[in-house]
């Protein structure tokens, strides 16, 4: 039910705030990228070589590589094309590598949460209201963080389940301070 006036549009998105708190990753995050070939493709050439380059063998390569510049710099006479050399080469590698690891750390970031979600999920204690919190605003997640702090300043009365659940509540309808 949709309403025009400006409070009902205030409720309408706080509760569609409070279902998406309820719910499992949206399709923004990279735990649903599509299933393109080229996506496919730059996925395994990232994981292959972020692999690689944290080898001995690529660090070995790396050492050899300026040990080789240092030893050309009285031939070249320290020039500033000697120079060139190694801040244009650092530079392009530092530049491309920069997405293929950030590829790589998306990756295990979403395997790292799809796993704490099965765990959640399996422990029958455990709440699940924070089942894909990793798409929450930095507010959202704010309030959260400062119920759990309550929440462990608390003595432990048994209730652990139903305090964390009224917890994330409150942390959801109280504006935060910051």
């Amino acid at each position: 039910m949709k309403t025009k006036d400006e409070n009902g549009m205030k409720q309408e998105t706080q509760f569609a705030e409070e279902k998406r708190m309820e719910t499992f990753s949206s399709t923004s995050t990279p735990g649903y990228a599509s299933n393109h070939p080229v996506t496919r493709a730059f996925d395994t050439f990232a994981s292959a070589v972020t692999r690689w380059a944290g080898s001995p063998v690529a660090f070995g390569l790396a050492v050899i590589s300026i040990v080789a510049w240092l030893v050309s710099g009285p031939i070249f006479h320290y020039s500033e094309g000697w120079q060139l050399i190694i801040n244009t080469g650092t530079t392009i590698v530092t530049f491309l590598m920069v997405f293929l690891i950030q590829q790589s750390a998306n990756k295990d970031s979403v395997a790292l949460h799809l796993k704490l979600n099965e765990l959640l999920a399996s422990h029958r204690g455990a709440s699940n209201k924070l089942i894909g919190i990793e798409d929450a605003s930095e507010e959202e997640l704010r309030k959260i963080a400062a119920a759990y702090l309550k929440l462990a300043s608390e003595k432990d009365d048994g209730k652990h389940t139903a305090d964390v659940e009224r917890c994330v509540a409150d942390a959801q309808d109280k504006p935060s301070r910051t």
